[in-house]
């Protein structure tokens, strides 16, 4: 199959009206957000991750798919659905192929899987002939020469990949970006400020997420600390020995992308600490950043998610002061992505000055 036409050297093209779009997403959030505080006299507690798992959805429908967050909300729930079906990592069904077996929790897995393809296919028939992602992957699989179903499973596969990616993975390193921030002060205030500096009093858009150096090192530590992706995973396509373990053709072979973030060695004796100067001069030792995953699999979206993260965290730090909330429970789970386990309670007052929406 064919790249999409709106990728363009191997990443994800993010277009000027893309961020245009995530500017407008966020909107909603922006209004909410004051709102509360002001019913509230001047400050409120807020448990941010469904508002912001909104954004994302709102961000991924109206850039992706052109259809609005209300049209593909079912999708949205199914995937979530999927995801707690089966974000109990799983060694042994794994390794045994007992993953494969009608197992209660395979059962409910599988009919979540038909519900979320009926759905994708409804939104593609309703496409029409708008330019958006979708009708990429629509031109796309209509120019192989494949079976009907065959590139149905193509459309259907490349658009959960976008909506869980694209949504699940970027709402949550935002919410944990978020609390990082209102747990250092200090690096709030510089966000702030080069946001400030960076905007003149503007509109976010493309040209000015670019000069966002201080937003950008701050993202890329919590990726490093909390990545979305808890393994990289690899299969071998021929028999070789690994670090002196042999290894047969055809096994998967599954990297802790933690292991290597949190390596001392590889990062320093602060490696355990909050640190994003350490992005501002040289770049990481190849293959011990891994975020967005490494070499010819690397993560096609990185660029989609990094402008949505940048956008949203930009404006929200220009309208809002954070502190973590005394109701915030720290506890990173595992549920296929590495996820606040109770959620992000966030403290949140007005910058002072900031222009009301």
């Amino acid at each position: 199959m064919p790249r999409w036409r709106l990728y363009v050297g191997g990443v994800m093209w993010v277009s000027h009206g893309m961020v245009d779009l995530m500017v407008d997403s966020a909107q909603t959030l922006l209004c909410s957000w004051e709102e509360r505080i002001d019913k509230n006299g001047g400050n409120v507690d807020i448990k941010i991750d469904d508002d912001i798992r909104a954004y994302s959805a709102d961000v991924i429908s109206r850039t992706c798919f052109g259809s609005s967050y209300i049209k593909g909300k079912n999708i949205f729930l199914k995937i979530r659905e999927l995801q707690k079906a089966v974000s109990k990592p799983n060694v042994l069904a794994e390794m045994t192929g007992l993953r494969f077996f009608p197992t209660k929790r395979n059962k409910q897995a599988w009919e979540l899987h038909k519900q979320v393809h009926k759905l994708i296919l409804e939104i593609v028939k309703e496409s029409g002939e708008e330019r958006n992602l979708l009708r990429a992957i629509l031109l796309s699989a209509s120019s192989s020469k494949v079976d009907l179903a065959e590139a149905e499973n193509f459309i259907v596969d490349n658009c959960k990949s976008i909506y869980f990616a694209g949504y699940e993975s970027t709402a949550v390193t935002a919410a944990w970006c978020l609390m990082l921030l209102g747990l250092h002060p200090e690096w709030q205030g510089k966000v702030r400020e080069e946001v400030q500096e960076v905007c003149e009093g503007r509109p976010v858009d493309s040209q000015s997420l670019q000069k966002m150096k201080n937003l950008t090192m701050v993202i890329q530590e919590t990726l490093r600390l909390y990545p979305a992706g808890a393994f990289v995973s690899r299969q071998a396509l021929q028999e070789l020995k690994f670090g002196g373990v042999h290894i047969p053709k055809g096994v998967n072979i599954y990297i802790p992308v933690s292991t290597m973030h949190l390596d001392p060695n590889l990062w320093g004796p602060d490696v355990k600490d909050f640190n994003p100067e350490r992005f501002s001069n040289a770049q990481p030792q190849l293959h011990s950043y891994l975020p967005f995953g490494a070499g010819a699999r690397t993560c096609l979206g990185q660029g989609f998610a990094m402008a949505e993260l940048k956008t949203l965290i930009s404006l929200i730090i220009s309208k809002f002061v954070l502190k973590l909330s005394p109701h915030y429970e720290h506890s990173p789970t595992l549920k296929l992505i590495v996820e606040p386990e109770f959620g992000v309670d966030l403290t949140l007052t007005r910058v002072q000055g900031a222009h009301r929406h």
